[in-house]
């Protein structure tokens, strides 16, 4: 594509060559370039592409984009000045790609939990109605029913614009993505057009970015003021409401929930080891649903996700059928399928209120013991550690800590955070740093009837050790030791 039509209508200063280039990619990595392509230099939190351009021009760049005073000796290079790389990579890779989020549907979910649930059932329910939907999200993205890895819950703006033409081109009418409150505030899901915006909850979490709740609502509100069709709100969220009152979004608002009057709602709530029961309420009728998920946070869930198909249009009836065509969620509140006379479950919960939302749903069933491994991850919100070791302690009879991607930190250090909580409530605790060795102690203390539990996970199959990422899948793991055990 041509510089011109990339840059057309964007603030930038010329320093140095030729407009009348050809750009054959864009990229913030300078090991991705390859000959003509873009290299815009973002200024990150730990590493500035300001200091990576030689590598980039050796790499074949023609075209340099920088927010600070360089020199570009290299002829033939054109160098290009904007305020704000993370902006400009934005708005270029969006131009680059051709505006891909004006030919699809796009639906943003944000909150604290629920946004990778959702994302899957509102794709069943889509795909119940014939309608081709893609995801992205926590667990990768979903492109033409194929899995591409992601490293963060929203991507880079670069990667999202390519990923959306990518499912534009392949016939793709929707795509449902998970946006994060990071997201939203550096920038990532700028130049973006969302027709539907979802909102699940907000409990404390990322506070070591955010460092208040008033931020990190205000980070989470910026979606809803810019969605062109509507906004799904959770009513019975106190953050919810505050959401119906500040928004300054004139587009119509469907709200959901159980215990506040609403426009879509569950009734005759029943749940079970199999699932849930309830009458769904919507402005089209009623309907019985037998939801195969487990807990009133997947209720919630559920609502959510039918507000969408409601939105959209869709009869009763598929919605029905797309809502009990999932029978679970890898990593959420996934059961291991172990030959014991105790049960295993795998949840991504790693906040106090998802950890609560889960201990919650197995009180509701448990007969024995409740066994819950977990840790807490490194370089994030140190002040929810001891909180999630108070929350454990109270539902668990025995608390194990661990060890959960410490990243830089030490990991014994995030325990202490952790057992602090856990004795403020006199809770019985073992400390096993090694995940591992937590998981088989686990195992191998387990009594008939008891649940295990292994927090923080969920999906992942890795884990973060400094800045090194290792093969780590707990169900894999779990299945092993069982192995070993019966050998």
């Amino acid at each position: 594509m041509n510089l011109r039509n990339i840059v057309d209508g964007a603030k930038f200063e010329i320093l140095k060559g030729n407009m009348d280039i050809e750009i054959t990619a864009i990229e913030d990595d300078s090991r991705k370039i390859t000959p003509n392509n873009m290299f815009i230099a973002i200024n990150g939190f730990t590493v500035d592409g300001h200091d990576f351009i030689k590598e980039a021009l050796n790499q074949g760049a023609n075209c340099i984009v920088v927010e600070k005073d360089v020199k570009v000796d290299k002829e033939d290079i054109t160098l290009l000045k904007v305020e704000d790389t993370i902006e400009a990579l934005a708005e270029f890779s969006s131009r680059f790609y051709r505006e891909p989020s004006k030919e699809l549907d796009l639906i943003g979910v944000t909150g604290t939990n629920g946004k990778t649930s959702i994302t899957y059932l509102v794709k069943s329910i889509f795909e119940a109605g014939n309608k081709k939907t893609g995801i992205i999200g926590t667990m990768g993205s979903i492109i033409d029913d194929r899995l591409v890895d992601n490293q963060n819950t929203t991507p880079e703006s670069l990667t999202i614009q390519r990923q959306l033409r990518e499912m534009v081109d392949c016939g793709t009418k929707y795509c449902i993505m998970e946006v994060s409150s990071h997201s939203l505030d550096m920038k990532r899901v700028e130049c973006m057009d969302f027709e539907i915006g979802i909102f699940t909850n907000l409990t404390e979490d990322h506070l070591d970015y955010h460092i208040t709740m008033e931020n990190y609502f205000n980070s989470k509100l910026r979606l809803f003021n810019r969605t062109n069709k509507c906004n799904i709100i959770n009513i019975d969220d106190p953050y919810g409401r505050r959401i119906l009152k500040e928004v300054g979004n004139d587009v119509t608002i469907v709200t959901y929930g159980i215990d506040e009057e609403c426009d879509i709602y569950a009734t005759n709530v029943v749940y079970h080891t199999k699932g849930v029961d309830f009458i769904l309420n919507t402005p089209k009728g009623s309907i019985p649903i037998n939801l195969k998920l487990l807990g009133k946070f997947s209720v919630y869930n559920a609502l959510a996700a039918i507000s969408c198909g409601i939105v959209y249009d869709i009869d009763l009836p598929t919605i029905k059928k797309g809502i009990e065509l999932v029978a679970g969620i890898k990593g959420r509140f996934e059961v291991v399928p172990v030959d014991k006379d105790y049960s295993v479950i795998i949840d991504f919960a790693h906040t106090p209120d998802g950890l609560e939302k889960v201990l919650n749903t197995i009180d509701q069933f448990s007969e024995g013991r409740k066994i819950v491994v977990f840790g807490a991850g490194g370089n994030r919100d140190k002040l929810k550690r001891p909180i999630m070791g108070e929350t454990v302690a109270k539902h668990a009879d025995l608390c194990i800590v661990t060890s959960d991607n410490p990243r830089f930190e030490d990991p014994d250090k995030i325990i202490e955070d952790i057992i602090v909580g856990i004795e403020k409530v006199d809770g019985n605790y073992i400390a096993i740093t090694d995940r591992k060795e937590a998981i088989e102690y686990a195992l191998l203390n387990a009594e008939p009837k008891d649940t295990i539990l292994l927090a923080g996970k969920g999906h992942e199959t890795y884990t973060i050790i400094k800045d090194k990422v290792m093969p780590f899948d707990e169900r894999q793991i779990v299945l092993d030791i069982l192995n070993n055990i019966e050998e």
